[in-house]
């Protein structure tokens, strides 16, 4: 097996000596042009890669930044892990993404593998982690949290009551009164600000509030299948659904489309994210567009930010709605409710 280049052979062939070749690598002082050049091309002859790992520790440093995410395989999720991902692209840090699975204990353990690797940094996207805990480590390294606002931590995420507000005006808008609400998780705080949208723009438009509108959701296409059956099983008339997330919304399709009632004629259909598969679904679904990339991206240079010691000021993000063909001017309310209650 051919053994690794190392930066004395890099230096034999280059007639320099190690400082140098580790100074030109670095960047850290001037070195003489002819020099420099010699470096370079015996760094290309011998294909010599610098092990970054002994670099990071040499600086007190694992050159990399742990990232917790509520779940790794959501689509939701991903489009952020995406945009951190091409943050850190061309620079010394990479990430380490860990999964809390919507259970605090889990994201707890989560934090602790994460700290026990000595990473640099730390990103929380969401999660139930006591805010006392992350003011705890933001002692010991940076922290940035996506999706909360933690006095004295360095926090992102977009407007979601906002945004939820926007989406249901939509359907008030289209002639919609009864509108049913598939909220997110009670304990996450995104959930509480939709809801709280949901309920201002009822308000607004002087529609009294209908718990028996409102079913809660984990944020999963099946528990979006469930909040459906769980409304037509109590007879709640609604001509229109706001869900709180796009997957949810996917179930709630399934499930009304397993009763006959069609999207948007009988029921329209709006969700929250704007996942990329929303595009291609079946009736293409109306949805509340928040920047998951920008999010992600923002959360990470940040971070890069803080570790370097530099200013940064992340770009503002916003939502905005998206409209496609699962919402529309709201019809007969005598064949809807012939259908709800078959």
């Amino acid at each position: 097996m051919r053994e690794a280049v190392t930066l004395s052979d890099v230096a034999r062939e280059a007639g320099v000596s190690p400082s140098t070749v580790s100074r030109v690598i670095n960047g850290t002082a001037r070195v003489a042009a002819s020099k420099r050049e010699a470096v370079l091309r015996a760094i290309e002859r011998l294909h010599y890669r610098p092990n970054i790992m002994a670099k990071g520790l040499a600086q007190g440093r694992s050159l990399t930044i742990g990232v917790i995410t509520q779940e790794i395989s959501s689509p939701y999720y991903g489009e952020m892990l995406k945009g951190v991902e091409q943050a850190l692209e061309g620079t010394a840090y990479h990430p380490i993404f860990a999964s809390g699975h919507w259970r605090a204990d889990q994201e707890e353990a989560a934090l602790k593998v994460l700290v026990g690797r000595q990473v640099d940094g730390l990103i929380v996207m969401d999660g139930s982690v006591p805010e006392e805990r992350l003011k705890e480590l933001a002692h010991t390294m940076p922290v940035v949290v996506v999706g909360r606002k933690i006095p004295g931590l360095k926090c992102l995420g977009i407007n979601n009551r906002q945004g939820a507000y926007e989406g249901v005006q939509h359907l008030i808008e289209l002639g919609h009164r009864r509108i049913a609400h598939i909220a997110g998780p009670t304990s996450h705080p995104d959930a509480i600000e939709r809801l709280e949208g949901y309920r201002a723009a009822l308000k607004e438009a002087h529609i009294p509030f209908d718990p028996a509108l409102v079913v809660v959701g984990d944020y999963m296409e099946q528990s979006g299948v469930l909040a459906v059956e769980a409304l037509l099983a109590r007879g709640a008339l609604f001509t229109a659904i706001f869900a709180a997330n796009d997957q949810m919304a996917y179930g709630a399709n399934v499930a009304l489309y397993r009763r006959g009632i069609r999207v948007p004629h009988d029921v329209s259909l709006v969700g929250f994210d704007d996942l990329p598969s929303s595009s291609y679904f079946t009736p293409p679904l109306t949805t509340v567009r928040q920047p998951g990339p920008a999010m992600g991206w923002e959360a990470a240079r940040l971070m890069l930010a803080l570790l370097e010691g530099h200013d940064y000021t992340p770009k503002p993000l916003s939502t905005n709605l998206v409209v496609r063909e699962s919402t529309s001017l709201i019809r007969s309310s005598g064949a809807l409710a012939a259908h709800l209650l078959t």
